[in-house]
């Protein structure tokens, strides 16, 4: 899950998408001018995550693979960071996957869901409610005669009073309780290939 260092203008910029895949999700900070796509190769899921500015023209800093497909990102609003949420059913019984920290100007990610969870957890979505509180939503841990599962999850608010110094493996199953709610798993395909054709177009 190491990213690839930050490209400068030496020819993956001709096509800075290239890298990427499809894009099946895309988030926006408006702020600092920057667009993270998660894309899927061919005959893969969304794995891939570039961060790309897009003050001149797109141009990627930075491009991150993740061992499980990616549902959610969400820029802090603050801290030069992106969430990245990911995970996968495993087609038998778990729910697995990573809430990844990265860091945009160093590019290097944490993993940050603790032991208490052998198999990590799927997150599903992210939204930071401010500078110090994530919303985290993920799939039960497990289908176990819960046929709900796939429909369902669990949300909870995880505090930090510095997020850019939080570190791996330090969420624990205290931080990640929380109650049972509708989860939904829209697919965000459309809106982030009309994101990335606009970005493209101008």
């Amino acid at each position: 899950m190491t990213p690839a260092p930050p490209t400068g203008r030496d020819g993956c910029d001709d096509d800075p998408f290239a890298a990427i895949g499809d894009p099946h999700l895309a988030v926006t900070d408006r702020r600092r001018a920057l667009l993270a796509v998660a894309g899927a190769h061919e005959y893969d899921e969304a794995k891939t995550v570039g961060v790309l500015d897009v003050t001149a023209g797109p141009r990627r800093r930075l491009l991150l693979t993740s061992q499980f497909p990616v549902h959610a990102m969400a820029f802090h609003p603050h801290h030069p960071l992106l969430a990245v949420g990911t995970g996968a059913y495993d087609g038998g019984y778990h729910f697995e996957g990573e809430l990844l920290l990265l860091h945009l100007e160093t590019g290097t990610v944490r993993s940050l869901i603790g032991p208490d969870f052998g198999f990590g957890r799927q997150v599903l979505a992210l939204e930071w409610l401010d500078h110090q509180d994530l919303r985290v939503l993920m799939a039960p841990p497990d289908d176990w005669k819960d046929d709900a599962a796939h429909r369902e999850g669990h949300v909870a608010v995880v505090h930090r009073a510095d997020w850019s110094a939080v570190a791996a493996k330090s969420l624990t199953s205290r931080d990640l309780a929380g109650p049972r709610v509708p989860a939904p798993r829209p697919d965000h395909r459309e809106a982030a290939r009309e994101s990335v054709a606009r970005l493209t177009a101008s």
